[in-house]
């Protein structure tokens, strides 16, 4: 498919199936779910565009969607994520890929158009960007698509608003909200791979120092439990009274971000919101302050405020902008304010992803033997249950499972 991509080096691909194949050894339940529907082709004759952050182990699930009988095209949801080598290696190998690292914005529409180009009839989204244009450019499409699933909380967020608006023309799986998703690659990929990103990217020790991570909702808890396992003291701000309260029974302090901006070494926000860090905050901040973002979108951290703040601007190091105020503090910006841990790093583990990607291509299946509504819809508790016991049979675990008494007592129970 090399010579239908729009690909930055296409004499890269060794190097990026390398990466391809390094992850494909370690995403188990994906290698299940291809052993089980190979021979069955249930996507045989359906077109899969994809927008998702473009590095290997997308790559893997792209492929396994391929040989289980899709055409399938693929897009970076984020204009700093997509890896070049990992993009050239999968459009050797049957794939059609429209992506390369620091698109311009012109450029990044453009490549979206041309996944949508093979007119899906499935779509697989990250931040909803292949939703909305659809809905908004792309008319022409939508009575041939069967549905998709979403990857991200701010694309729930987005589809739901579509949603309430009366605007969705398709059914989508909120596969975000998955019990299989949220608890493991929201807290563990998260916590994980924001720290993997910050720690290659600066090269600074955490333990002893004060992290402030804006948002406590699961990529917050993640992203905190790792930071004080790693020895900083951490900060949690918050709008939620009640994820407050819960982080201050997990063992951390919280305060507004304008008393926290004050004593802050490193900042990560994680809350899908915008200006969550601002002028105001920038005024008050120690020199030296390390401000990255892990929400989806690059608006958590106000960059035209820092750029009006500051007397200075530059390079400090790969992917750390420095910005000097008046007063000669210096604050130091990681990866454009972009997703830290897939900007700056190769995102969350493989063995993470691959409870994700399996959620995904059962949640395509599902649409396809099953009529649904022009609605955002919940996973079957099923799909999500036979991902985690085929995680659980990776591992070599297993669990009890009630007797046909229990369950009568347990039926029983629950309806006295």
């Amino acid at each position: 498919m090399i010579e239908k991509s729009t690909i930055r080096d296409p004499e890269l691909a060794d190097k990026g199936w390398k990466k391809i194949q390094w992850v494909a050894g370690r995403m188990d339940i994906l290698n299940e779910i291809l052993k089980e529907y190979e021979d069955e082709q249930p996507l045989a004759g359906k077109n899969l565009a994809i927008c998702l952050h473009l590095e290997a182990k997308t790559a893997y699930m792209a492929y396994v969607a391929n040989k289980l009988g899709a055409r399938v095209a693929i897009c970076g949801s984020n204009p700093l994520s997509t890896q070049d080598d990992v993009a050239a290696g999968l459009a050797a190998h049957g794939v059609e890929v429209h992506s390369w690292y620091g698109a311009t914005d012109e450029e990044y529409r453009e490549h979206i158009n041309k996944v949508l180009d093979i007119k899906p009839d499935l779509i697989i989204d990250d931040g909803g960007d292949l939703v909305e244009l659809v809905h908004t450019k792309r008319k022409d499409l939508i009575d041939k698509i069967i549905g998709g699933s979403e990857e991200t909380t701010t694309g729930i967020h987005r589809l739901k608003a579509m949603e309430n608006d009366g605007v969705l023309a398709f059914p989508m799986m909120a596969v975000n909200d998955a019990l299989c998703k949220y608890l493991f690659d929201n807290r563990y990929g998260t916590g994980q791979s924001v720290w993997d990103g910050i720690m290659r990217t600066t090269n600074l020790v955490v333990a002893g120092k004060n992290v402030v991570v804006a948002g406590y909702g699961w990529c917050g808890k993640g992203v905190a439990m790792r930071a004080k396992g790693l020895g900083g003291r951490v900060i949690v701000t918050e709008v939620d009274p009640i994820k407050a309260s819960e982080a201050w029974m997990d063992g951390f302090q919280v305060m507004p971000m304008q008393e926290a901006a004050k004593v802050g070494d490193f900042f990560i926000t994680v809350t899908g919101c915008k200006d969550v860090i601002c002028r105001e905050h920038f005024k008050v901040m120690k020199d030296g302050a390390v401000l990255a973002n892990a929400g989806h979108f690059d608006v958590e951290i106000s960059k035209p405020d820092l750029r009006e703040l500051a007397v200075k601007e530059e390079e400090a190091r790969n992917n750390i902008q420095l910005y000097e105020l008046a007063d000669g503090r210096k604050i130091y910006l990681l990866a454009e304010g972009r997703l830290v841990n897939l900007a700056a790093g190769d995102g969350h583990p493989a063995e993470i992803m691959d409870m994700s990607f399996a959620l995904q291509l059962s949640s395509l299946l599902y649409l396809l033997d099953n009529k649904m509504t022009n609605a955002v819809h919940k996973v079957p508790v099923e799909i999500d249950n036979k991902v985690a016991r085929l995680k659980l049979k990776s591992l070599g675990l297993a669990v009890d499972e009630l007797s046909k008494e229990q369950e009568a007592y347990l039926s029983g129970w629950q309806h006295e």
